[in-house]
Formats: structure tokens, C-alpha cells, sequence
């Protein structure tokens, strides 16, 4: 509910007011012959017009007569009405219109133009933004053009300040920039680009770009999840634990974690909150996302590792900046744009640089070993399906399954060339209609008849489009519609699907040699061979399947 402007919509705003008040003045006093004529088509409008020629003319010639009548007398004159306000406006005697409609001023206005050099209409407005509207007399020519210059410059300064009011929250963002503080965040890559898109201007083209901007704005920013992998002892304590806020805050800030009174690992560094009774309760982890709690976590992380790379608080005079640290000074306006991209952003110099001090959690990505999936039955999870991909090329075979949300997975692949048996195999699959495809470990998978898939870079094309759907899938559907052609990776031949048909042949006969009591198992299999366990494992699937598709007949 706090209104706000960036820099860049402020300057615009601006850059539009000062034309309209340039024009606004240069327009004068060409503006009353630019005016059209209202056609006075009734008697009433003659009369109106009649009346107010005879009104104002009296009006005029009593004011010349008597110049140097001031506030108390002027308002007091039989010219006083309920409807004609006799005052004084910018020292000069002046009448405030009252209780007229729209078209009976603009038949004022057009009496004034063509009765009166030396009574003009001005429109203004008042505290409560409400239309305040006079017939000011003035002496001369020149007093008219002066006149009317002082109503375009206060209308130009209400204008203005109104701008000014809607910057608003911005102030905040100003203030700290223009102090040059130490901003801190956890993971706050994408924080940094809210803040530069919501209140400085639209991003800048490049990274490089928006790096040595957010300099410029900011010169000292740090991020907790890069000073976690500063420290050894960080990294020994976290281990395999999620580098999250609330997962680092509850391990490196016990005391307010702990449920129990008492800290399991006391905290090198002490914070103290003031907090009443009822306010103490929200203190936990899970007031995660909270308004002002994830900052809140995030200052807490960043005392708690400032300690473990050195820092000494108690040893800070009021003076010293801790962004001057030696210590910390190594670690600032360095920014890892993304959690598993295993390098940092140099801000100063808007290069990206490998980290040092990253610790590879996840195999790195290899596009040309990706597939896309959408489209299957809703309740498959990733791990499911990494399962069944695993009992036919191997348990090795996929290095790692990314869920983009509940309709969509991206696996990849340890080896490239599974990225294409895996399509032509799906394609023979869908192909055929027989007990086979339906005993199959990739038939969960392809249940429902709705599953795709493709390769990365048809995953970077849907991501790229215009098209913008709340579920993946969706958006993939609309994007890959079916009247376009088949998906880059999707299309298979008949020769292409040869070695697949062996391998469902040779699987056919192992089943049927199974179903005949067939016991023996060569203990010396090639890698593409089938095993007992994975047979058992697609005749209960097959099992499940070909009842749910019986009781669908």
C-alpha cells in the first residue's frame, strides 16, 4: 500500500511537466483566439450570456472607478452574490465562481474573450484538489502575461510535489545509497535486480552492465551464502545441509532456534532481540518469509560468520565501517549468481569468475545430456521416475532429476547418446499397443497417453516465448502446439526404432521364457541386457497397468 517511483519513472515524470509548463507559457496569449465558440442554439444560453456581459461590465467599471478599494470593502459590495464571490487574488480585486455548471462557465470563458482585454479566467486548485475558478481583473497586457505565468508556475510546483509524494518508499532505498552502507542478504542475486528493477530503472542489457550499476548505487554489498563457503568451519558444520536461510539460521544461530531453552552449539557471537511475551514466540525458523523476519535471520547469519572468518566486534571503534575490515573486506560486492553456478559476480568489475571457495554439490550441467519431460500423470514424482529411466539404462544413467514443478522434470543423462535412445525408445513405446509396452518400466511414465519430451534446447525455446501459462506443461502445449511440426528430438523413424524393437523382442522372450518357469539367469550380463529384478519390476508394473487399461475398456 506504499506508493513508490524508480529514478527513471521520476525523471520521466518530470521531463513531461516541464513540457506542459513550457508550453503552457509560451501558449499565452494565443490560447483565447485558439478557442472554439459555443454556439448558442437556446434563448437561455443569450440570456445567460446577456446577463453575465452586463454583470461583469458593471463589475470592471466599479473597480476602475474605485482602484484602491481593499478586502473588507471589496467584499462587501452589491456585486457580493452566492454565486459571485468578490475576493482578492494575487493582489488583484477578483470574482470566485460558485454553483455554475460545466457549460455555463465555458459560456463565461466565451464571454470574456470577445467583451473583456482586462478580465481573465483562471482556473486553480485548492488544498483538497478541488477546482477553484475566478475572474481576475487586470491593468494592462503585460500584467495579464505576469498573471498568468505566477498560475502556471504554482500549478507547476502542486504538480511537482505531487510526484515528489509518490516517490514514497524510494526514500528509504536513497538514503541508504547515499549513506554508502553495507547492504547484506543471503542469496540476494535476484534481491539486488528487484530492488535496481523497482526502484532505480529498467536492467540494463548485460550483466556486466547492471554489475558496475548496482556498484555506482551500492559500493559495499555481501552475501551470507558466499561468506558460508569463506569459512572452513562453516563448510564442516553445514556438511550436506541446505545452504537455505532458515537451514543455516537454525544451525548457526541456535539460541533462537531452540525449542529446548537451551543451545545445542553455542553461538560465537550474542545477539540480544527486546521482545514482549507474545512478539518472543515468532523468534523460530518457521516464521520463515515473514515481513522483516527473513532479514532479521539474514543479519543473525551474517554476525554469526563474520566471527568465524576473524571479525572481532568488540575490537570496533564507533568510527570503523566493518566494509573496511581487512578481513571482511575480501569477501564484499562479490555475488554468486545462482546457488549451484559455482561462481561469483564481481560487482567492481562486473566479471564472473570461478569461486574458490565453492564446494560442488551437484553435477554440473550438461545441456546436451538433458531431456525435458511434460505431460505425465500428476503424483509421479521425480525420484519415480528417475527409477524407472534407471531399470533400463542402468542405475547410473542419470546423474540428475530437476523438477521445473508438478507437471514437468528435466533429467539428464549421463552419457549424450541416452539422450537419443531414450526418445526413440519412448517413441516405439507409444507406437505399439501390446502386452510389451504395457510391462514396460517406462510405461508409468507414458500412462495417460499425454507424456513429451525433447531436448534442451527445446526446453530454452518454451522458456524464451511470449507465452506465459501458470503450469509448465501448459506453457509447453501452447508453445509445441500440434499443428506445428514434431518436436527437435521427438521424431523417429522406422530405422531409427530397429534397436529398440530388439531390445522389446528380446524382452518378450525373456517374459515368456519366465511365464514357461524358465529359471536360468546368466550372472555375466552386458549392460543393455535385462535382469531377473528388472523383469519381476515391469510385470508388477505391467500388472497394475493392464488392469487399470481393462477396466477403462
Amino acid at each position: 500500500g506504499i506508493s513508490y517511483l524508480s529514478r527513471a519513472q521520476e525523471e520521466e515524470a518530470l521531463q513531461k511537466l516541464n513540457v506542459l509548463h513550457h508550453d503552457g507559457i509560451s501558449a499565452f496569449p494565443n490560447t483565447s483566439k485558439q478557442e472554439e465558440d459555443v454556439q448558442l442554439k437556446s434563448t437561455a444560453d443569450l440570456l445567460f450570456s446577456e446577463r453575465m456581459k452586463i454583470r461583469f461590465n458593471e463589475w470592471r467599471d466599479a473597480i476602475s472607478a474605485n482602484p484602491r478599494v481593499d478586502n473588507h470593502k471589496l467584499g462587501s459590495n452589491k456585486f457580493t452574490t452566492d454565486q459571485f464571490q468578490t475576493v482578492f487574488f494575487k493582489m488583484r480585486p477578483a470574482i470566485m465562481l460558485d454553483g455554475f455548471t460545466s457549460h455555463q462557465l465555458k459560456l463565461i470563458q466565451q464571454v470574456l474573450r470577445k467583451n473583456f482585454r482586462d478580465l481573465m479566467y483562471v482556473c486553480t486548485f485548492g488544498e483538497d484538489e478541488t477546482s477553484e475558478r475566478r475572474v481576475v481583473y487586470t491593468d494592462n497586457n503585460e500584467d495579464s502575461i505576469l498573471l498568468m505565468k505566477d498560475v502556471q508556475e504554482d500549478l507547476f510546483r502542486r504538480r511537482k510535489a505531487k510526484v515528489e509524494s509518490a516517490i514514497g518508499i524510494r526514500h528509504v532505498i536513497d538514503l541508504i545509497a547515499s549513506e554508502r552502507k553495507l547492504i547484506v542478504g543471503h542469496s540476494c542475486f535476484l534481491d539486488i535486480a528487484q530492488v535496481y528493477s523497482k526502484f532505480i530503472g529498467p536492467l540494463p542489457s548485460s550483466i556486466k552492465e547492471f554489475a558496475l550499476a548496482i556498484n555506482r548505487i551500492f559500493p559495499h554489498v555481501v552475501d551470507t551464502r558466499h561468506l558460508m563457503s569463506a569459512s572452513d568451519a562453516v563448510q564442516h558444520l553445514m556438511r550436506q545441509k541446505s545452504k537455505a536461510l532458515s537451514s543455516a539460521f537454525s544451525l548457526l544461530c541456535p539460541a533462537f532456534h531452540s525449542t529446548a531453552g537451551e543451545a545445542s552449539i553455542p553461538a560465537p557471537v550474542r545477539i540480544e532481540v527486546e521482545a514482549d511475551e507474545t512478539t518472543l514466540s515468532c523468534f523460530a525458523s518457521g516464521a520463515k518469509h515473514e515481513a522483516g523476519y527473513d532479514a532479521f535471520m539474514t543479519g543473525c547469519v551474517f554476525a554469526q560468520l563474520c566471527a568465524h572468518i576473524g571479525v572481532k566486534f568488540e575490537d570496533f571503534t564507533p568510527k570503523e565501517n566493518l566494509e573496511m575490515n581487512k578481513k571482511m573486506k575480501k569477501y564484499i560486492n562479490l555475488l554468486p549468481p545462482s546457488f549451484n553456478s559455482g561462481t561469483v559476480l564481481d560487482l567492481r568489475t562486473g566479471m564472473e569468475r570461478a569461486d574458490a571457495c565453492y564446494k560442488l554439490r551437484y553435477p554440473a550441467a550438461v545441456h546436451d545430456n538433458i531431456v525435458l519431460i511434460w505431460g505425465f500423470q500428476s503424483g509421479l514424482s521425480a525420484k519415480d521416475m528417475k527409477g524407472c529411466i534407471c531399470k533400463v539404462f542402468g542405475p547410473a544413467s542419470v546423474t540428475t532429476v530437476f523438477s521445473i514443478d508438478s507437471t514437468a522434470v528435466l533429467i539428464q543423462f549421463s552419457k549424450q547418446e541416452s539422450v537419443n535412445d531414450f526418445m526413440d525408445l519412448k517413441a516405439t513405446l507409444e507406437k505399439q499397443d501390446s502386452a510389451i509396452s504395457l510391462l514396460h518400466p517406462l510405461s508409468t511414465i507414458l500412462e495417460g497417453g499425454q507424456t513429451r519430451a525433447a531436448n534442451y534446447d527445446t526446453y530454452r525455446d518454451i522458456c524464451s516465448s511470449s507465452v506465459t501459462k501458470y503450469f509448465f506443461a501448459d506453457q509447453a502445449n501452447a508453445v509445441c502446439s500440434a499443428s506445428d511440426t514434431e518436436l527437435r528430438g521427438e521424431n523417429v523413424d522406422a530405422g531409427d526404432a530397429l534397436g529398440t524393437n530388439s531390445v522389446l523382442d528380446e524382452t518378450a522372450h525373456t517374459l515368456v521364457k519366465h511365464a514357461e518357469g524358465t529359471k536360468h539367469c546368466s550372472k555375466k550380463q552386458d549392460a543393455t541386457d535385462i535382469s531377473c529384478q528388472d523383469i519381476l519390476d515391469a510385470l508388477q508394473d505391467g500388472k497394475t497397468l493392464f488392469g487399470k487399461q481393462t477396466r477403462r475398456t
